[in-house]
């Protein structure tokens, strides 16, 4: 009977082990690229509050959801309407300058606005504790 529980929670065990595997164990540019492209749709929006809200928590604590309104917007509003993206690269790393340890994934995107038609957006999104990829970093070129 002991020999049959210990087999029996082993499996268990395991079972219960691989359903709770992190999103990023298989591509974490995947879900990167996935998180990213949602936030990038609250910006394109000029849903700025909500992009804020669902920044990783150390840009979060780095800057205010005010700061965060009045940046976003001076990066975005000379630029015009986003017209078309198409993603570029994804690039997994566990280093950047500059930033605390963690896990990373650097995406670039080619982009065209009405008053910018050839520009590369790079996003930056860390890996939180609760295994949620959130971007930590945005920039235009």
């Amino acid at each position: 009977m002991n020999k049959r529980f210990v087999l029996l929670l082993s499996a268990f065990a395991l079972m219960f082990a691989c359903l709770n595997l992190p999103v990023s164990a298989g591509a974490p540019e995947e879900a990167a690229q996935t998180a990213a492209e949602q936030w990038l749709a609250l910006v394109d929006g000029g849903k700025y509050p909500e992009s804020w809200d669902s920044l990783a928590a150390p840009f979060k604590k780095a800057v205010s959801q005010r700061k965060w309104k009045s940046t976003i917007a001076e990066i975005r509003k000379p630029l015009g309407k986003e017209l078309s993206r198409k993603f570029k690269s994804a690039e997994y790393t566990k280093e950047l300058p500059g930033a605390p340890e963690g896990e990373y994934v650097v995406l670039k995107f080619d982009v065209a606005f009405e008053n910018k038609p050839s520009a590369v957006e790079t996003v930056t999104t860390l890996l939180g504790q609760d295994l949620i990829w959130r971007v930590s970093g945005y920039a235009v070129k």
